[in-house]
């Protein structure tokens, strides 16, 4: 088997791409004005690298991030790269209790955000968690809650008390020598964490997923060539930047082959329509309720999407129909269906541009090169043939370095030979083109976010009037699935839909929050005492008159 695509860290492999196209847009803003060739785009992340080692920040920290995707997160991510830094992305969705916990689990140093977004005020948040940042000296920071924690950064031009704002890192940046700065890149091993994604993985509560810049760089590159792009191809990127979607299909795709990025800071389905037709896109990216808005939208004929070649649709079940209709009415013959997960960094299987139609519609491709991948049967670990259904499993250099400070955790998902058990029922043909049939772990995949009932069911827990909580997803062809939540009451408690929403609404990100709630009195059970959640999904689907659908399952 030949090399893997490089074994470059991420910064280094900006600096050769912007010594071989130095004038060539790699980020691009169009409603902002900003157009940033990769010479432009690597200056600035160095002066912004330069000035967070001047604030404190050395190898190994770990630096948080909570924002939409405007410009500087992308400058955050490849300046923390560039001096052995960690990124740890903090989902736009957070509300106090989740942020509270990833930046204590994750033993966060500094953390950049924005004031505010999807209604919740970041900052007000942050006061409220860490109150002496009223009266701390920016670098400074002493928090009763966050030992760890030193460095608060406003992503903006704003000064704010106890903070520093991106203008003054990037002024800072002058102070640190050149020589100096060159020193700790040069440090920096592919093989050192990069990015710690937090997730609720295959069990409990969120787990900061490690990757490497050797894991993400190479999976980027197979993503990109699935897709042949090129330096003449414009990605149309509108999915978070703080997902494996954005991050590795995207921008280490883009990256890797030299591709300029086309972004906007929030989705809007007009917004995506009219950055194609205007930067002549070439590749869109979006998981399958973006696409839905798209297609749906009533202005979708205005606009010519002609310069359309490719891109990928993933993140959740990937309904058929859907598929066929990209292709015809968008331009998009040549879209890919990607699965995987976010700890295989994320993408295992990938279609081909080339693949004939009806295997990028209903299969999930052929795994990706350098990738060793398998169906077991669950029960005895026996590796199946093709046409038999059960657990796909993946080894090789994609797979995570481990869950943060979770040994246990990791051992559960990744056994002694190193295959990574994905939780995911599947089967593969004679071709080598895998299906999704099915689920052995219950979390659910809700417009590309992983959604663990857990985590809900024991907030539900805490609320006056609960008994007992279940909660399970079932298909929805917007959404890809929905969160549903069935509940037992108290003895003598009037519980309704509107007052558990209301409750949920301040204290969890609204993606969690169940769309229906079932009351009843008892669950299904097992012989031995267990809730038989598949029963409760059945049960789900059928008082909400849902058909199970024709759908393509992804990551």
């Amino acid at each position: 088997m030949p090399e893997l695509f490089t074994s470059d860290t991420i910064g280094v492999f900006l600096e050769k791409t912007t010594e071989k196209y130095p004038g060539h847009e790699f980020i691009v803003f169009p409603d902002l004005g900003i157009r940033w060739s990769f010479a432009d785009f690597n200056e600035r992340v160095d002066r912004l690298a330069r000035g967070l080692l001047y604030v404190g920040i050395v190898p190994g920290n770990h630096v948080g991030i909570w924002a939409n995707n405007i410009p500087d997160w992308l400058t955050f991510f490849f300046a923390s790269a560039k001096i052995g830094a960690i990124l740890v992305p903090l989902n736009t969705f957070f509300k106090r209790h989740e942020a509270e916990y990833v930046i204590a689990d994750s033993d966060m140093k500094a953390l950049a955000l924005v004031d505010h977004f999807h209604g919740s005020n970041y900052r007000e948040i942050m006061l409220d968690l860490v109150p002496e940042m009223q009266k701390a000296t920016p670098g400074q920071l002493k928090s009763g809650r966050f030992p760890e924690l030193r460095t608060l950064i406003h992503l903006g031009m704003k000064n704010f008390p106890g903070m520093f704002n991106t203008e003054e890192l990037l002024q800072f940046g002058g102070n640190v020598s050149r020589q100096e700065y060159r020193k700790i890149v040069e440090t920096v091993s592919c093989h050192d964490v990069v990015n710690i994604q937090y997730t609720s993985g295959t069990t409990g509560f969120p787990k900061g997923v490690m990757l490497t810049h050797h894991n993400i760089l190479n999976n980027g590159y197979s993503i990109g060539e699935c897709q042949r792009l090129t330096e003449k191809d414009r990605l149309c990127l509108p999915v978070p930047l703080f997902h494996c979607f954005g991050i590795t299909l995207g921008v280490m795709a883009a990256l890797t082959h030299a591709t300029t990025l086309v972004l906007l800071e929030n989705f809007d389905p007009v917004g995506i329509l009219a950055l194609v037709q205007k930067e002549q896109c070439t590749a869109l990216y979006g998981v399958p309720a973006m696409f839905i808005a798209e297609l749906n939208h009533p202005k979708l004929s205005r606009f010519d999407l002609s310069s359309l070649r490719t891109g990928i649709m993933a993140g959740s079940p990937c309904p058929h129909e859907t598929m066929r209709q990209v292709m015809e009415k968008m331009y998009m013959k040549e879209v890919t269906i990607a699965y995987g997960l976010t700890e295989a960094s994320p993408v295992i299987t990938q279609t081909d541009v080339h693949d004939p139609i009806e295997k990028r519609v209903e299969t999930i491709g052929k795994k990706l090169p350098h990738l060793e991948v398998k169906i077991v049967d669950p029960a005895s670990g026996e590796a199946l043939g093709p046409g038999k259904t059960g657990e796909i499993c993946c080894r090789g250099y994609s797979v995570m370095k481990g869950y943060y400070k979770k040994p246990e955790a990791t051992a559960q998902i990744i056994d002694a030979d190193g295959w990574l058990h994905t939780g995911d029922l599947g089967e593969v043909d004679e071709e080598g083109y895998y299906k999704i049939t099915g689920r052995l772990k219950d979390m659910i995949i809700r417009s590309g976010e992983n959604v663990y009932p857990r985590e809900i069911e024991e907030y539900l827990f805490t609320i006056e009037g609960v008994q007992a909580a279940q909660v399970v997803g079932v298909p929805d062809q917007k959404r890809g699935e929905i969160v549903v939540a069935f509940v037992i009451p108290k003895a003598g408690q009037s519980l309704t839909e509107t007052s558990l929403r209301g409750t949920m609404r301040n204290n969890i990100a609204g993606y969690k929050i169940p769309k229906h709630f079932f009351f009843v009195e008892e669950f299904p059970m097992t012989p031995s005492g267990k809730v038989q959640k598949y029963k409760l999904r059945e049960m789900a689907m059928k008082l909400l008159g849902i058909d199970g659908g024709d759908f393509t399952s992804s990551f």
